[in-house]
């Protein structure tokens, strides 16, 4: 696949756009007033790979605690601006990264000139971010939903770069996945600016992560994006590891264990469900990347998952271990989680031995 090109742009300490590898993003889901669990929050994220994260700014006590979250992680903090510009400019004021303007619900050009002027002097990107679900209803309301998102998007980046702004990020999320990627398929070639990625609200963990990956998967694999976000009714963390699925099932970018598992059947003489869960648990805590493969059949198992570092084919009573297709050892039954965990342990990955 071919990138599409785009201009650069820092934030904080991450490079977002042109060659830089596909950024993980999240968001903090604690009362953004709670500081202290805020940035507790924030430093699960980082521990789990995430590189920047947004922050609700419902009110001015909030974004004025910018300055004060920022002392205690060292992950890139946005500034979630919804209707009141005054947060924007209070956020920067105390030292935001970036921020997120939703031009559904600042539509005032002078305040936004306002919040431009102030980024533009700290030189802080600022991300156009559409959402669909809260258009003006009075924006082009007969044209289709995706040429909305397009228009409204390129509406205020012609106001910004008619400030002198450039340091500009753009989103045109939505629920629907089709709308999704016909609104990113027809900006893409119109601005040059980075692309963030998402499918907004896509819900629970077991679908969303499902709809997020249909969305965000055929953007990126037509070279559209520049950061991704998968929005989950869930835990933070559980998106930073859903995006780097996403990511990994394209070749894009690899941190963590990859798991192959065959699906079991009636061949199988081990308990594979079972099997694949408990190494599924033991490799949590690895964050470089290692294929582990956990395979229902020792006649097909190495040669179907011979690309895989360690692999277990599980046989009657007993198992085979594999590295790279060929088999290294032969155990019982009880013993295949141990011995696999012994073999992933060998490769010393990231200085983290599993117990």
């Amino acid at each position: 696949m071919t990138r599409r090109v785009s201009i650069p742009l820092r934030v904080g300490k991450v490079t977002v756009g042109g060659d830089a590898p596909i950024a993980v993003q999240s968001m903090t889901k604690t009362d953004s007033r709670d500081i202290t669990a805020t940035i507790n929050q924030i430093k699960e994220l980082e521990d789990c790979g995430c590189e920047i994260v947004r922050v609700a700014i419902p009110d001015r006590e909030v974004a004025e605690s910018i300055s004060a979250i920022k002392n205690s992680v060292s992950l890139p903090l946005i500034a979630d601006i919804h209707f009141d510009y005054r947060l924007a400019l209070a956020a920067l004021q105390a030292g935001a990264d970036g921020l997120r303007l939703n031009p559904g619900n600042i539509r005032d050009q002078e305040q936004i000139a306002k919040v431009v002027a102030a980024a533009k002097e700290r030189e802080t990107c600022i991300r156009i971010g559409v959402n669909a679900g809260s258009l003006p209803a009075d924006f082009e309301a007969n044209a289709p939903l995706p040429k909305r998102m397009l228009d409204i998007a390129l509406e205020q980046i012609q106001l910004m770069e008619n400030l002198g702004f450039n340091l500009i990020k753009v989103s045109l999320k939505a629920f629907d996945v089709p709308t999704t990627i016909q609104a990113y398929q027809m900006i893409a070639d119109k601005i040059p600016y980075p692309l963030h990625l998402g499918i907004t609200e896509a819900g629970l963990p077991q679908v969303g992560a499902i709809r997020s990956a249909i969305g965000i998967g055929i953007l990126l694999y037509q070279g559209i994006g520049d950061t991704i976000r998968v929005s989950l009714s869930a835990h933070p963390c559980e998106e930073v590891f859903a995006a780097y699925e996403i990511l990994k099932s394209l070749r894009l970018r690899q941190r963590g264990p990859t798991l192959v598992s065959c699906p079991s059947c009636g061949r199988a003489e081990v308990d594979v469900i079972k099997l694949a869960e408990a190494v599924d648990k033991h490799l949590k805590e690895i964050s470089k990347p290692i294929k582990v493969a956990v395979m229902g059949c020792v006649v097909n198992g190495p040669g179907e998952a011979k690309d895989a570092d360690v692999g277990i084919a599980g046989g009657r009573h007993k198992g085979a271990i594999f590295r790279k297709g060929n088999v290294v050892k032969t155990v019982t039954e009880e013993n295949l989680l141990e011995a696999l965990i012994a073999e992933v342990n060998s490769f010393f990955l990231n200085g983290t031995k599993l117990e």
